[in-house]
């Protein structure tokens, strides 16, 4: 049988910059690329146009399994509509990361999140991308930071976006959404087996992307 391609699973809370550093390190390598969190936020952001309750797991599964999802040159498309930047307003992140707690919605995905492993390998960010979705992964890497570290960074994105921002609400909804991510019963955010910590709290993103590069080619 012939091997996967190579993949390197960079899971951790929001905010913690895995996004960027996983999409440097999948351009210095060529390697295809898969943002988890735009999946659940799709859903949400879905959820919410229909009306559906964050709670109803049953029919977020069944929404999640028929949505039409591509990502293309940058963007993100939902039922062939761009919804790049709707899916970065705080009050989608946080209703992404209620939905995320149903297995329902989490069993829907898997497979779509596993069709990105291609030649000549994938750079993957999540939460669960190298305890669940895989975790056969050539590098399985835990990027984290202070909560306060967090709270600066997610302020300065949401304000470069155009969208309105409290440090104060934000600091206490990252404490909200980790404590919600760690303790669900189904792929909760852990630090997965044989995963390399790397703390970005007082890191650059050339820093951090030079680790994990040096990780991946050691």
């Amino acid at each position: 049988m012939p091997s996967l391609p190579p993949v390197i699973a960079i899971d951790g809370p929001t905010a913690s910059g895995k996004g960027t550093v996983a999409v440097l390190v999948a351009e210095a390598l060529g390697f295809h690329y898969l943002e988890s969190g735009a999946l659940y936020r799709l859903v949400a952001l879905a959820s919410e146009r229909v009306g559906l309750n964050s709670s109803d797991a049953v029919a977020l599964g069944q929404l999640s399994s028929t949505l039409s999802i591509t990502f293309k040159d940058g963007l993100v498309l939902l039922q062939g509509e761009d919804v790049s930047t709707a899916l970065r307003a705080e009050p989608i992140g946080k209703r992404a990361s209620e939905v995320a707690i149903h297995p329902q919605v989490r069993a829907a995905l898997v497979g779509l999140q596993r069709s990105f492993r291609q030649l000549p390998g994938l750079v993957a960010d999540g939460r669960d991308m190298g305890s669940v979705i895989f975790p056969d992964a050539s590098l399985k890497v835990y990027l984290t930071a202070s909560v306060l570290a967090r709270g600066q960074r997610r302020y300065k994105q949401l304000i470069a976006k155009g969208f309105s921002a409290n440090m104060t609400d934000l600091l206490r909804d990252l404490e909200e959404r980790d404590a919600r991510d760690q303790t669900r019963e189904n792929a909760p955010l852990l630090i997965a087996a044989g995963a390399k910590t790397l703390d970005t709290s007082d890191l650059s993103v050339d820093q951090a992307v030079r680790q994990v590069l040096a990780w991946y080619q050691g």
